[in-house]
């Protein structure tokens, strides 16, 4: 009589309060089944009083990483064995790797984002206007000065922590970086390469407000990205590519992400299209 035979499926995951509708796993899922691997990417809430038991019990099971959102990006840093390079100088980690019985944080929202805007330009030398100064801003603001951008513009309706976050990209990377207060409708300085909007105006579902900034003053040499994947074509990018500009919409920095977060914990190299197509599907 033959033995039943055993496998061990591979989990990863996402940790957050609330992840009821998490398009990352829309999108990781499909990535795996098409590499041919038999793994599984599950959303779990976690309050924060829980963080330092789910993390203890995901290092228990034997997953190979999860991810990390609301609220848990900066907390999970006490319950890591050690920092990525860009994790340490941003201070949030969205990205953790369990590998040799350690567990290593990252962050992939700037690198995706990096990696967006390059396939329009290079990074070295431009000029970019950050509109917010959460967590989404300030993985990508240090991104972008680590990667070679030469000034940066925070835009904050909160001076404490728009000059902060202006004050971190200074001290932590020797790019030059001012901090402007948000009242009305901002006007983009003339000579600005980068407008990226790191807020979360125009996430569904409320799909029509309208990120308060001059559109008069966009012009067709600017690239302007907003992070939202959920429209994709949000207000903004619908405004800025009526001007001619070149637009960069969420979807592309969420798969970008997804792929590194992919490719940390498998060492291998998922399909973007695949990605994008199941995101596409479900947004």
């Amino acid at each position: 009589m033959s033995q039943p035979r055993s496998f061990k499926q591979e989990l990863t995951g996402c940790f957050g309060f609330p992840v009821a509708e998490n398009p990352t796993q829309a999108m990781i899922e499909p990535a795996y089944a098409a590499m041919g691997l038999d793994w599984r990417y599950l959303t779990v809430e976690v309050r924060p009083e829980g963080l330092a038991d789910a993390v203890r019990g995901a290092r228990a099971m034997g997953w190979q990483g999860f991810n990390c959102t609301i609220p848990h990006k900066v907390a999970v840093i006490a319950y890591l064995d050690r920092l990525s390079p860009a994790a340490e100088k941003i201070g949030a980690v969205n990205c953790v790797i369990l590998k040799n019985g350690q567990a290593i944080g990252d962050n992939t929202d700037g690198k995706g984002f990096l990696q967006s805007v390059e396939s329009v330009r290079p990074v070295k030398g431009l000029k970019a206007v950050i509109l917010g100064a959460g967590g989404a801003a300030r993985a990508i603001g240090v991104e972008l000065a680590l990667a070679g951008a030469s000034h940066l513009t925070i835009v904050n309706r909160s001076e404490g922590r728009g000059r902060e976050l202006a004050d971190v990209i200074r001290s932590r990377t020797e790019v030059p970086a001012d901090f402007v207060v948000w009242e009305g409708n901002f006007h983009v300085p003339a000579g600005t390469d980068l407008v990226v909007n790191a807020t979360s105006i125009g996430l569904f579902p409320d799909v029509d407000a309208v990120v308060p900034i001059d559109t008069a003053s966009l012009s067709k040499d600017m690239i302007v990205c907003d992070v939202i994947p959920n429209p994709p074509r949000t207000r903004l990018v619908r405004d800025a590519e009526a001007k001619g500009c070149a637009v960069l919409d969420g979807l592309g920095m969420l798969v970008n992400q997804g792929v590194i977060g992919i490719r940390l914990w498998t060492g291998l190299e998922p399909d973007p299209i695949v990605m994008r197509r199941a995101l596409e599907m479900v947004l």
